[in-house]
């Protein structure tokens, strides 16, 4: 694709500019900035992946990676106001998923630790922990924020912490699991997913590119369980005291 070919792209984003004015939806300067921004962000990186790949490297596909939890920590946090350590936790919890995920594939074998495969593989990973811990956050900080006094009521009765909470942190879990879960359900069948497409395009053998798909996947899905449980578990002792008493969402006031 040439750059006057991704000129002409620029089509896709006056179609919603132009729903946004006539609808008067107060969308326009979110829409031109996100576009302004996704076009400088992606050339970077892109230049930026050029040099890595070329330079092959491990120091430079280890800096790629903290790069890529740095700036994934920092979008979630925003999202963890009220729990005191948020920042710790979500950087704890990005570092051991990008371990274990990417531990796991370059043990076995099943991808290679090259540049190419394992910076993509890891920000698909990384991005999905970034979303899913978002989805968490907000449903966790609702359900406790519903739930306080039943929180206080079995305190009162001589309940654990971890036995009050209980409900609220389990359906906060299922909550961010259950797009993942139902996406997919039906992949293949409603949509073809973003790597297998990008794959075909490029020229790769179908079947490869289901392959590479389904590892993904499977990538994704144990993301999704161990980003939720991981900052789950770590976040709701926060909401309690040493004396085990109800304190809540810790709002920083201004």
């Amino acid at each position: 694709m040439s750059y006057a070919q991704l000129a002409l792209s620029l089509i896709f984003i006056a179609i919603p500019l132009g729903l946004a004015i006539v609808l008067k939806l107060g969308l326009e300067k979110d829409i031109i900035i996100a576009t302004i921004r996704s076009i400088i962000q992606l050339l970077i990186i892109g230049y930026i992946l050029t040099f890595v790949f070329e330079s092959d490297s491990p120091i430079f596909i280890i800096l790629m990676i903290m790069l890529m939890i740095a700036a994934a920590t920092q979008n979630i946090i925003k999202k963890g106001d009220g729990i005191p350590g948020i920042t710790w936790m979500i950087v704890l919890t990005l570092i051991v998923v990008e371990t274990v995920t990417m531990g796991i594939m370059l043990s076995f074998g099943i991808i290679p630790f090259a540049p190419e495969e394992v910076i993509p593989i890891s920000g698909m990973v990384i991005g999905n922990c970034m979303v899913l811990s978002l989805l968490f956050l907000n449903k966790f900080k609702d359900e406790v924020d519903r739930s306080d006094e039943t929180i206080e009521l079995i305190l009162s009765m001589g309940g654990q912490p971890k036995v009050a909470i209980d409900k609220s942190l389990k359906s906060a879990i299922q909550t961010s699991m259950i797009p993942t879960i139902e996406a997919q359900k039906t992949m293949g069948l409603v949509q073809l997913p973003g790597m297998m497409s990008g794959l075909i395009i490029g020229g790769a053998d179908p079947i490869e590119a289901v392959m590479y798909q389904l590892l993904i996947l499977f990538l994704l899905l144990t993301t999704a369980a161990m980003s939720s449980a991981m900052v789950g578990y770590m976040a709701y002792p926060k909401l309690f005291n040493q004396k085990m008493q109800f304190i809540g969402l810790q709002y920083k006031t201004k």
